[in-house]
């Protein structure tokens, strides 16, 4: 997304950034939230969270929340806390909320993160992966209400078989299943299951098939929060991210980088 100027490059041109907010507030008249969520820059040397949140509460968007890794890191290192605590600090006499994500796989950490950054909510990615129940548990830790504990394999084998069904239903059998497979490991992570039951379930093909592999599991077993609840997808960092010729030249739009930009409109994207 990068090399076309988009994503995490975005904001380092500072004029493009405020045009393209501007423009979302104003298509929305009121009608629809316009938010912002982003990284702290492209890396070290180019962080543009402060300049873009103070542009994106200027133009009016109805919050704005930033993930705490450069573009460089990827998923890589642990996700800066305190650059929250800061845009949190610049945003406030603005009255623009600022939500923080990053390292956000427990109930527990979402309210770590709320103290430590003074931050008005949080945005969970990854830590939701095969964990939907995730959510219900952080609706509990914000109400001050005891935190539901993990499902047994039990509990989960019966949302992650809901889960493809649901999936089946809108895309067809077809898709729905070569979806759900994606999802197999992180259900199962934390729990013991046979090899080749995990690797059978990763080429699973229809419903009958996958209730067969579930009958196969023994879901007699309490979530393994030392294996389970910590980092899951990716977690790859550390990569120098792809950016039109020239794009860290300025922080302001030239004709060769509106040129990229045109090209990068017409191109597809898959959606």
């Amino acid at each position: 997304m990068t090399r076309k100027g988009g994503g995490s490059a975005l904001p380092w041109k500072r004029d493009l950034f405020r045009d393209i907010v501007r423009a979302a507030v104003q298509a929305s008249d009121g009608r629809v939230p316009v938010s912002v969520k982003m990284r702290k820059g492209i890396d070290e040397d180019h962080l543009t969270y402060l300049d873009a949140g103070r542009t994106a509460a200027e133009e009016g968007v109805a919050w704005v929340s930033l993930h705490g890794r450069t573009a460089a890191q990827m998923y890589g290192d642990t996700a800066d806390w305190h650059a929250i605590a800061d845009l949190k600090a610049l945003l406030e006499p603005l009255g623009t909320p600022v939500l923080g994500n990053g390292d956000i796989w427990t109930a527990q950490d979402a309210l770590r993160m709320v103290e430590q950054t003074g931050a008005d909510g949080v945005v969970v990615g990854r830590g939701c992966l095969g964990r939907p129940w995730l959510f219900g548990q952080l609706v509990a830790a914000f109400r001050g209400d005891p935190i539901p504990a993990d499902p047994t394999l039990d509990g989960v084998l019966v949302t992650l078989r809901r889960h493809a069904e649901l999936l089946c239903a809108d895309y067809g059998a077809f898709k729905g299943c070569r979806d759900i497979r994606k999802h197999m490991a992180w259900y199962l992570k934390g729990f013991s299951v046979r090899q080749h039951v995990r690797h059978s379930l990763g080429m699973v093909g229809s419903m009958d098939e996958l209730d067969d592999l579930l009958g196969q599991i023994d879901g007699d077993q309490v979530f393994n929060t030392t294996v389970g609840a910590g980092p899951r997808g990716r977690t790859s960092g550390n990569r120098r991210p792809t950016l039109p010729d020239g794009w860290l030249d300025s922080p302001y739009l030239d004709d060769a980088a509106a040129c990229s930009l045109r090209e990068a409109e017409i191109s597809v994207s898959g959606g």
